[in-house]
């Protein structure tokens, strides 16, 4: 049987890690007219779980608020299971860091609109991401300061 050493890319399952949502001023929120300012903070991590296997998790927490009153909290952790095999190791932390919350972002972005609307509120669509971007910015801030750079992988 021959051995094959084809770089491997594949998603094995995706599903959601923690969902949490917060109203903490309800119900006399409701009666509030003013649009509240929203707050999108994004953090992805991964680590290896097998030969070959990582957990990557894409968490995206949402906060509402008007002045001090906090509407509504969401965090989403939308994780997946991927194969990453055969792969150099230094594309192994770009894939990780990029190619994996491309493919969370849509199902966390999902989540976070239906608790959103099932909390009564009307639904929050994320903007797309540049991962990339936030990847390279990471990097760049980690070589001025002369940090090790940091993998995402444990």
């Amino acid at each position: 049987m021959e051995q094959n050493d084809q770089p491997v890319f594949g998603i094995e399952k995706l599903y959601v890690k923690d969902l949490s949502l917060e109203v903490p001023n309800a119900p006399e929120i409701f009666l509030e007219r003013d649009q509240p300012q929203i707050e999108i903070q994004l953090n992805t991590g991964g680590r290896g779980v097998g030969e070959g296997v990582f957990e990557v998790v894409l968490t995206v927490t949402v906060t509402a608020k008007m002045g001090e009153k906090t509407v509504f909290l969401v965090e989403v952790g939308q994780a997946g299971i991927f194969r990453i095999q055969n792969v150099p190791e230094e594309q192994l932390e770009p894939l990780i860091a990029v190619a994996c919350p491309n493919i969370l972002f849509p199902y966390a972005r999902e989540a976070v609109s239906d608790a959103v609307s099932r909390a009564g509120f009307q639904p929050i669509v994320l903007q797309p991401v540049n991962f990339e971007g936030m990847y390279m910015q990471r990097l760049q801030q980690q070589a001025e300061s002369g940090a090790p750079a940091e993998a995402p992988i444990q």
